[in-house]
């Protein structure tokens, strides 16, 4: 997400740019426009119907799944042992749903 240098809004994607309300824009190259992903739109006509489990509320990460080698993944921190010990990480491929943890 990046925001207006000239009036501090929000920069949204249209047509390879980046653009604002003020007026200012950002064009994407193609060596920069890899950081940005954009979903497809939805046609105001589709009736569409997420199921809870479709929907992905967690924040996501680069981390390589151990089961299909894709490397995007769900990811939140849960205090699994005494207070002074380090938070357990539980990751979920955004690929094949595979869940798995790490430990430090």
């Amino acid at each position: 997400m990046e925001f207006c240098p000239n009036c501090g809004a929000m920069l949204l994607p249209k047509d390879n740019k980046l653009e604002c309300s003020c007026g200012y824009s950002k064009d994407l190259s193609e060596t920069n426009s890899d950081q940005y992903e954009v979903a497809a739109k939805v046609k105001e006509n589709d009736n569409v119907i997420m199921k809870g489990e479709d929907m992905n509320l967690l924040p996501t990460t680069k981390e390589i799944c151990p089961k299909c080698g894709y490397n995007k993944a769900a990811y939140e921190l849960r205090q699994t042992r005494s207070a002074d010990e380090a938070e357990t990480r539980f990751f979920q491929c955004l690929k094949c749903k595979h869940k798995w943890r790490e430990y430090d």
